[in-house]
């Protein structure tokens, strides 16, 4: 013991080496449109490939360098310019030193003493959301992901309707109801198994063609579930915001000036926030997705002030929330949340902001939308592309139609075949390693392709790009 367990010089010399491999591979690569998206390999090969065994004897560095390259180079590159296949796609480089700062810290803020710094930060980017939602006062922490914030809610709703539920459970409770739109969520289902009230007990509620819930129908659901006849149900929160709307098509984004990065847009430039949002209870914002703030960095906003994270999660533990601390301890807010442990996730959103300011948050909005239009234009004029609907906001769905199955709308077995088009086109980029595009099917509706351009790395060339491949791959199905 008299001596150090580790050996600083050479973990130096070593983290030395692996910043290197992650600027080359996982940075400079990653983002270069000239790379493969991924470089797929079978399981069974790329088990092999890595030697995955863990042995009782350590590996030396030069190994030990040729796993981390071997690890990126195996691993889809998700900030690649041509990654669309889920929200949380791009690099940004101002948040991803936010995540090495918070992984170099390895701190978790829940308590003042421990991370002041980040409580801090957390305090701050929680105040700047809500003020964008529209709230001038509230709570908030944040979750790990979109999911959990959702739980997070269910749960309040639960406590803030039924405080003895914290003590009693469901027990002493009536059969509780939740009331969400058939478009909702597959988390509202999650949650609801959970925290113990069951999915047989989510309601979902009739939407309209465009897949907003329809308030009649809320209002008629409401009653009917609580005149059941074996007892009828007790609905935890009726109250629910609509979802954003856009009667009115996509909204005009202005041309940027030549290499700005942060234009003086003004705020009317902007989406309007959708005006049931203000009035409610409490919003789910993801930040890693359209902010492209990287994973996971999921806020759960409240716009109650009176402490109910705190009085429904909050146990006191004597051994991290010393009401007796010599300093201020409404600062110690780890008890509102129900982890122990957490990711500083609120750092790489600062530290992101403090970089580009909320103009070049904004911009990256308006970007996104202009993609969006950009690629509609392009759909609607291209022979073999078909809409779902009209977008309402960055959600591009459409079907490729191969030339073997166009003129054959009205054959018993062109949607059945048509379903099995997107599956295999997707099959062909991701082996070729091209692209990544996810698809869906939804209700009635075969198969489709669900484009959503987040990144702003993506310019109209890749855009070009990604249409002439899905064309290309899908010739001769």
């Amino acid at each position: 013991l008299d001596d150090p367990g580790l050996d600083n010089v050479g973990g130096e010399e070593f983290l030395q080496e692996v910043l290197q491999i992650l600027l080359e591979e996982g940075v400079r690569k990653s983002t270069d449109v000239t790379q493969k998206v991924c470089d797929w390999k079978e399981p069974l090969e790329l088990r092999e490939l890595l030697d995955l065994e863990l042995r009782s004897d350590g590996e030396g560095r030069e190994r030990l360098l040729q796993r981390c390259r071997d690890v990126l180079r195996f691993s889809v590159r998700t900030g690649h310019p041509r990654f669309f296949n889920q929200l949380f796609s791009g690099l940004d480089h101002y948040a991803l030193a936010g995540r090495f700062l918070t992984e170099t810290l390895n701190t978790s803020p829940y308590t003042y003493e421990v991370a002041p710094v980040l409580v801090l930060m957390e305090e701050q980017v929680l105040t700047k959301l809500r003020e964008l939602v529209g709230w001038s006062s509230g709570d908030g922490i944040f979750a790990p992901g979109g999911s959990m914030s959702n739980m997070l809610a269910m749960n309040l709703a639960r406590f803030r309707r039924f405080p003895e539920s914290r003590s009693r459970g469901n027990w002493d409770l009536p059969r509780l109801a939740l009331f969400a739109s058939q478009e909702s969520h597959y988390s509202i289902q999650k949650g609801a198994a959970f925290l113990g009230i069951g999915t047989d007990n989510v309601h979902l509620v009739q939407t309209d063609e465009r897949g907003k819930m329809i308030p009649e129908e809320l209002e008629k659901e409401i009653q009917r579930v609580k005149a059941e006849v074996r007892g009828g149900c007790t609905p935890m929160s009726p109250k629910l915001p609509k979802l954003p709307s856009f009667p009115n098509g996509l909204p005009s984004v202005p041309k940027a000036p030549p290499k700005s990065v942060c234009p003086p847009l003004s705020p009317q430039s902007l989406p309007s926030v959708p005006k049931a949002l203000p009035i409610a209870d409490s919003v789910t914002w993801n930040p890693h997705k359209l902010l492209m703030v990287g994973l996971q960095c999921s806020a759960f906003l409240l716009r109650d002030s009176s402490g109910l994270l705190q009085r429904c999660h909050g146990v006191g533990a004597s051994y991290l929330f010393q009401r007796d601390k010599f300093y201020d301890v409404s600062l110690d807010t780890g008890d509102k949340s129900p982890q122990c442990g957490r990711r500083a996730d609120g750092l790489k959103l600062w530290i992101l902001w403090k970089a580009v300011g909320s103009r070049g948050l904004g911009w990256r909005v308006e970007r996104a939308f202009a993609a969006t239009r950009y690629l509609l234009e392009q759909v609607k004029r291209r022979e073999g592309f078909q809409l779902v609907m009209e977008p309402e906001f960055l959600n591009l769905c459409f079907w490729f139609i191969p030339p073997s199955l166009r003129g054959q709308e009205s054959s018993p077995e062109f949607w059945d075949k048509l379903g099995k088009v997107a599956p295999a086109i997707k099959e062909k980029m991701i082996r070729k390693g091209s692209m990544m595009v996810g698809y869906q099917p939804h209700g009635s509706r075969v198969n489709f392709f669900r484009q959503i351009v987040t990144n702003p790395a993506v310019t109209r060339q890749d855009l070009d790009f990604f249409l002439d491949e899905i064309q290309e791959l899908g010739w001769d199905l």
